[in-house]
């Protein structure tokens, strides 16, 4: 059996669905709405493209969620982002995107869409808080900080090729 597989699709006007494929190729997504809310859909095993299931969730009820999936990832020093409005996501710029070997100045993400990013992982090293003279990469995962909007036009800008 291969690897779980994610990927994400931003939904101009909605939010952000992210997919996941298990190893047991079940598929699964959910559609991170723009007002914080979240949709859980399960597919069927005999036609993956029917729905089996589909739960629109509050922002609280998906962190509950996330509580019971990943219990250990609270700490008290860490900040609920959700609850200041604001989302913490990973971003990762493709091969091919038009800003693969470019100045992660030269993106004006900040000036463009209010966000910041606050981390780069690069293969086994973690970058933290890079500068705009700093060189971005193909397989970089940009860890990126702001309101839903600005996250999703993140990676619309990121994902320029």
């Amino acid at each position: 059996m291969g690897a779980a597989r994610m990927s994400r699709t931003p939904l101009p006007g909605i939010g952000t669905r992210y997919d996941l494929t298990t190893r047991e190729r079940r598929r699964l997504s959910v559609v991170a709405h723009l007002d914080g809310s979240r949709t859980l859909n399960t597919y069927r095993e005999d036609d993956p493209d029917a729905c089996a299931l589909s739960v629109r969730l509050t922002s609280g009820e998906a962190e509950s969620l996330i509580d019971a999936l990943a219990p250990a990832h609270h700490s008290p020093n860490l900040l609920s982002t959700t609850e200041l409005g604001l989302v913490a996501e990973r971003i990762e710029l493709a091969a091919t995107s038009h800003w693969n070997g470019r100045l992660l100045g030269e993106t004006r993400m900040r000036t463009e869409t209010g966000v910041s990013i606050v981390a780069v992982l690069r293969r086994a090293e973690a970058i933290p808080s890079p500068g705009p003279d700093f060189r971005l990469a193909g397989g970089d995962i940009l860890i990126v900080i702001g309101t839903r909007e600005g996250v999703d036009a993140a990676a619309t800008i990121l994902g320029r090729e």
